[in-house]
């Protein structure tokens, strides 16, 4: 008897050390291991990067990560200080909430685990976001204002035209200043209630995803089960974040609900992070006669950094679908969309967009045309559509 009771106090002693590991180490270590780079070496100066007055990215998931935004990290793709070494303005932070288990591009279940509740629970997050994926979302806005607050200074979150108009004057005599706004991937985070956009619209979101990786009560995925378009409901979503200026991020969204957007919205729309179909062909990608129709509706598309989304793994390929879109809608309409921070093996890191702007040079764009698509039309499309 005395024997089992020593070993079952050795047991629970070991639970707890194993428990206390995962605690400590289970973040940092995921954050480490998910969101990984094809490029590793050293990257070379490019004399052009630092002449380019506005660099911006529309989509970055670093928010899920229990990473200080605030530290110069040697993991993830995002900090401030390495926003600030690159010479980077202005970064989307998008909010996850919910990711299905065995996620792919093809075909996903909303009813399946979350991965989102793991990993909260690992991050010993507030235990309201345990359950809620509305709470999480409030959450991670709530993370970028606390860097902000306390950055000294050095970091802003935009939520308006005045703050963006004003942050653009003030980087002209500071370019370490640097500048983030929220976005959200998927609407499921409403929490099936219309009433909760009023209170992410006030945490400053401006941009709202209609689908992630999984059908929703509002719009299909294009990695759904079914991959309808636009429900009765959802056509109530694009009204009212019409009325409150939030962009329609049409990223992941099937084509029945790119289609049903395109056709009753007549206002912006943007899609924050994907490839272009006639290169990389999957159904996560966008056809050339959906780019053209983005084009019309004065939308912005951004093109992703990792090889899911451009059928290459460095910054040539992404170099390679912005022509293909520039080619088809001109050089106004396209931006940067990484998905940094979104669990994928990017090309590179922040710190490595010297690759980006020589993989443009390379491709014969013009300095002019360079400035545009490596931040200047993000900042252009949020001064036009951001709320007074």
């Amino acid at each position: 008897m005395k024997k089992i009771k020593l070993i079952i106090k050795y047991s629970l002693f070991l639970l707890i050390i194993v428990a206390t590991a995962a605690f400590i180490f289970g973040p940092k270590y995921f954050d480490k291991t998910k969101n990984t780079t094809t490029f590793t070496g050293n990257v070379a100066p490019n004399s052009l990067l630092d002449s380019i007055p506005f660099i911006a990215d529309l989509h970055c998931d670093a928010l899920l990560w229990d990473r200080n935004l605030l530290d110069h990290n040697n993991y993830g793709h995002v900090d401030i200080p390495r926003m600030q070494e690159t010479n980077m303005a202005f970064q989307v932070f998008t909010i996850v909430s919910k990711v299905p288990e065995g996620i792919n591009i093809i075909k996903n279940d909303a009813n399946s685990a979350d991965q989102i509740t793991q990993l909260n629970l690992l991050q010993l997050n507030p235990i309201k976001t345990w359950f809620s994926v509305k709470n999480r979302a409030l959450n991670q806005c709530d993370k970028l204002y606390e860097f902000a607050k306390k950055s000294n200074g050095d970091f802003r979150v935009i939520t308006n035209k005045r703050e963006l108009q004003q942050f653009i004057i003030d980087r002209k005599q500071n370019k370490k200043l640097t500048a983030g706004m929220l976005g959200i991937e998927g609407a499921h985070c409403l929490e099936n209630d219309l009433n909760n956009l009023d209170e992410l619209s006030k945490k400053g979101v401006r941009y709202i995803g209609l689908a992630h990786f999984f059908d929703n009560e509002w719009a299909g995925s294009a990695h759904g089960m079914v991959k309808g378009g636009l429900t009765e409901k959802g056509k109530l979503l694009i009204k009212k974040m019409s009325d409150l200026k939030i962009t329609i991020d049409l990223a992941h969204s099937s084509v029945q609900t790119i289609s049903d957007v395109l056709k009753i919205h007549k206002g912006p729309v943007l899609v924050s992070h994907t490839g272009i179909k006639g290169i990389c062909n999957n159904q996560r990608n966008l056809s050339e006669e959906q780019i053209i129709e983005i084009g019309k509706h004065n939308g912005l598309i951004g093109i992703g950094l990792w090889e899911t989304a451009v059928c290459g793994n460095d910054a040539a390929a992404t170099a390679k679908n912005i022509k293909y879109v520039t080619n088809l809608i001109g050089t106004d309409k396209v931006g940067l969309g990484s998905d940094w921070d979104g669990s994928v093996k990017a090309h590179f890191a922040v710190t490595g967009l010297p690759l980006m702007v020589a993989a443009l040079q390379n491709e014969g764009f013009s300095k002019d045309e360079i400035y545009k698509i490596m931040g200047g039309n993000i900042r252009d499309f949020f001064l036009k559509n951001l709320p007074e």
